[in-house]
């Protein structure tokens, strides 16, 4: 039998896996980071938008995907999931920025690359623009009619579901939630392909749906999308879901991921 002369792929590790290995991954979110904090306001406020429309849909299509069935049954919440997932697909692959992905800008910002002032302002137009890009979608839904029959009765349970749930619960159920979106872009960071980053994608989104945690993108158009198709929801009732949600995804995707890994990896030459 001839000997194999063909040459090992530099690119894999000793364990066959074809992707950065994550003390490379840590240093590459780095420089993100830093290049993040540095955009201009005009393109910065663009994909800020754009990553609230990304989100809206995606969050759209999981209201179409569960209607007619039981929202708490679990496989209906996981397939929920993966269509919820489109959202995150299209603003990694097509480029965004998203306020609970930006808070990795915080490993950056350890190692003083990136200014106090810098990452507050990232996330000022990151969350200001995904706001605006979120209830673009829900106007433009209602515009459609397709917040009439059974999609409408489901974007009304939704938002009825999201304003009951406690301050407390709403902040604990945020950081568990950007945990699972900042692994997801972590992963993304560490495949090579496009197709690589998708299957990234697809199993932190679909798991964090179908636990029941809260993403505050997300529910910045589920909410007022219930809004639109007559859920009695109030200005107060809005913000009473967002402010503590927003509060713990900043504390999971800063605190859970970037500031743990920086920890694991120490600083980034």
């Amino acid at each position: 039998m001839p000997l194999d002369l063909q040459q090992p792929d530099p690119r894999r590790d000793p364990t066959g896996i074809d992707a950065f290995k994550p003390a490379e991954v840590a240093k590459r979110i780095e420089d993100a980071g830093a290049t993040k904090a540095a955009l201009h306001a005009l393109p910065l406020a663009v994909l800020s938008v754009m990553a609230g429309i990304f989100i809206a849909l995606g969050a759209a299509a999981f209201t179409a995907v569960v209607t007619g069935t039981d929202l708490a049954y679990g496989p209906t919440r996981f397939l929920g999931g993966l269509v919820f997932s489109l959202g995150l697909v299209l603003v990694v692959v097509a480029g965004a920025e998203l306020f609970t992905g930006n808070a990795l800008i915080v490993m950056a910002w350890v190692d003083r690359k990136v200014s106090t002032t810098a990452l507050l302002r990232n996330w000022a137009f990151a969350f200001a623009g995904n706001l605006v890009g979120a209830l673009i979608i829900v106007a433009l839904m209602k515009a459609s009619g397709l917040f009439s029959g059974p999609p409408g009765e489901t974007a009304r349970k939704i938002a009825l579901a999201k304003i009951s749930i406690s301050f407390p619960e709403a902040l604990v159920r945020g950081i568990l939630c950007n945990m699972m979106v900042c692994l997801a872009v972590w992963l993304t960071v560490a495949a090579r392909s496009a197709a690589d980053k998708i299957l990234a994608i697809l199993l932190p989104i679909a798991g964090f749906v179908l636990l029941g945690y809260e993403h505050s993108i997300a529910n910045m158009y589920l909410i007022a999308a219930g809004w639109a198709a007559g859920a009695d929801v109030s200005l107060s009732g809005y913000l009473g879901n967002l402010v503590p949600v927003t509060i713990g995804n900043i504390i999971g995707g800063a605190g859970g991921v970037a500031l743990t890994y920086r920890l694991a990896y120490g600083p980034m030459k």
